[in-house]
């Protein structure tokens, strides 16, 4: 059965399906190439075949015009990469990614881009399943979900009964959600889709074992308390006050609690930690991981 899990096949071209430089450009863009460059590498494949007289091009002479282009060690990676990213493509199993981490990592940019370069249509996340869970459960019937993941602890019945009420507040909220999030997940198997979800409550060695798809979990993190921080009042300004910095500043040390909650979770489980360096580096780094998995299903 062949799954509708990702958008055209590596454009290298067949007689049928003539070579094109925007799906070229785009499958560049995808295994990391920098978009100007990789326009400028599409173009010049597409001035060779013009010279040679071809419609399609073999991944051999890519790399000769890569590295003509982009140097040797950038252009070699880059066809390295788009040899996996084909591999990817042929798989006849969807691909769920999975990106955790503590409010404030940067998880809906890096799962909206990652899911763009690998021609992912499905991205959702935690908070979403938990609002629309919000909607069908009340506040005194399930406490938890009413809250940020930091804030849970207020929804707890006997707070002081627990160890640590912030993390025993965001567990039991985190239970409750993955409810929601295992029928999405289900959903998109049912249906062969391919699908990125982020979100706090993607907790390594909370989640059933999913069969039937490639399954690709991370989690972000932030070391630095200031660089956390930061990224608050980016967002802020980014969403125009929606968010307010002063709201989570307050709360930061809750909300590293939690994070650290979720990277020690993280090692026990052998899931990766993917620090917040930049954000290309971040979403590499994710796409690095689905392409390796890729890899190993092949050799199985």
């Amino acid at each position: 059965m062949s799954h509708p899990r990702h958008s055209e096949p590596l454009p290298l071209g067949t007689p049928e399906h003539p070579y094109s430089k925007g799906l070229m450009a785009r499958a560049l863009v995808a295994v990391g190439v920098p978009l100007g460059r990789a326009y400028e590498l599409a173009k010049r494949i597409d001035q060779d075949l013009v010279e040679r007289g071809e419609q399609s091009v073999e991944l051999e002479r890519v790399e000769e015009l890569a590295i003509e282009v982009l140097g040797e060690q950038e252009g070699s990676q880059a066809v390295r990469r788009l040899r996996r990213f084909r591999e990817l493509q042929e798989l006849d199993l969807p691909v769920i990614v999975l990106v955790g981490g503590a409010t404030g990592t940067g998880k809906s940019t890096v799962a909206t881009e990652a899911a763009y370069r690998l021609g992912i249509t499905r991205v959702t996340s935690t908070d979403f399943v938990r609002q629309t869970m919000r909607a069908f459960f009340s506040k005194e019937f399930m406490p938890s979900i009413h809250y940020s993941s930091f804030e849970a602890a207020a929804g707890l019945r006997e707070p002081e009964q627990a160890d640590d009420p912030v993390i025993a507040g965001f567990l039991e909220q985190t239970r409750n959600v993955l409810v929601g999030v295992r029928a999405s997940i289900e959903r998109a198997l049912e249906e062969g889709w391919s699908m990125v979800l982020e979100g706090v409550h993607l907790v390594p060695g909370m989640l059933p074992r999913i069969e039937g798809a490639l399954v690709v979990q991370c989690v972000l993190a932030i070391e630095d308390e200031e660089e956390h921080s930061m990224h608050f009042m980016v967002r802020e300004a980014g969403l125009d006050g929606l968010r307010p910095h002063s709201k989570y500043i307050d709360q930061l040390d809750d909300i590293r609690r939690v994070q650290d909650h979720i990277v020690r979770r993280a090692r026990r489980h052998n899931v990766p930690v993917i620090a917040n360096t930049d954000i290309r580096a971040q979403i590499d780094a994710v796409l690095e991981l689905v392409l390796a998995s890729a890899e190993q299903v092949q050799r199985v």
